[in-house]
């Protein structure tokens, strides 16, 4: 028997092509959110669903095409922030674009660092938690929803003696200030300098059980630290801050790790907070 031809058109490889290409638009938009581990979590169901068909296990391919399905309604709902993020940027054109505009992440950095600023200079306490991989919507639920822009307006308000929204931390995300006067996870560590309040102990524990980092302006020595990866660094400098909000905005992946990269750009001049906290 003459095996049947496959009549292959050009259009056909077209058509491929294009879908291809904007499927794998779509996933680098996905990159560094927590959609992309839902993707990587189907994408093992899939393995796994085409693994028990071939070897005939009925009872997993039943459990894993349950799965499946219910997976498919609560996407939707789990996920609606990031999928709205993914509409907009489709809106504005960016599917052909990988990373963040560097001026739009120098201008959110330069917004940031100017607030930090304008609080450290009037002693005002601040606590700022920049949302990575990690998703804390358990954190920012236990606070008051914005969805505001990043601006040194909005950001100083928030942090202004008497406003509602003072008492708290206010986490953001590259795009937005998701929430403010949300609650953090204090840290246990006994290594922690008693001139450290309960702002920086709360930053530590948000960096000790996410990757998260978070910025907190000292309202008693009116200095500015990071807390991040379990780590204190005090007193940072005007420029390394506005080195770190750079990073952060501009989302670069790159063969460094990230904590390795936020890292060095304190090594030298070496912290003033690492060299306090050996001292203890």
């Amino acid at each position: 028997m003459t095996p049947m031809a496959v009549d292959i058109r050009w259009q056909d490889v077209l058509d491929i092509a294009i879908i291809a290409l904007i499927l794998y638009r779509l996933l680098l938009l996905l990159v560094d959110t927590r959609a992309m581990q839902l993707v990587k979590g189907m994408m093992v169901l899939a393995v796994a669903a085409l693994l028990a068909k071939v070897a005939h296990l009925e009872a997993l391919s039943w459990v894993v095409g349950k799965l499946m399905g219910v997976l498919l309604f609560t996407i939707p709902v789990i996920f609606q922030p990031e999928l709205r993020r993914l509409l907009e940027e489709l809106g504005r054109g960016n599917i052909w674009r990988r990373r963040l505009v560097q001026e739009r992440a120098e201008s959110f950095a330069d917004e940031v660092l100017r607030a930090l600023i304008h609080l450290q200079s009037r002693r005002i306490g601040a606590l700022l938690v920049l949302q990575r991989e990690t998703g804390l919507r358990d954190v920012w639920r236990s606070g008051v929803k914005l969805d505001a822009e990043i601006t040194q307006e909005v950001i100083v308000s928030i942090f202004w003696p008497g406003t509602p929204l003072h008492d708290g931390a206010a986490v953001f995300d590259r795009e937005k200030i998701l929430a403010a006067a949300c609650y953090l996870p204090l840290s246990d560590t006994v290594n922690l300098s008693r001139a450290c309040g309960t702002r920086h102990r709360a930053a530590l524990g948000v960096s000790e059980v996410s990757d998260a980092l978070a910025v907190v302006v000292s309202e008693e020595r009116g200095e500015i630290s990071l807390a991040t990866n379990g780590h204190l660094a005090r007193d940072l400098k005007e420029a390394q801050l506005r080195k770190m909000l750079l990073v952060y905005f501009s989302n670069e992946q790159e063969t460094m790790p990230f904590f390795e990269k936020v890292k060095r750009l304190f090594s030298s001049p070496k912290p003033q907070g690492e060299a306090h906290e050996k001292k203890q």
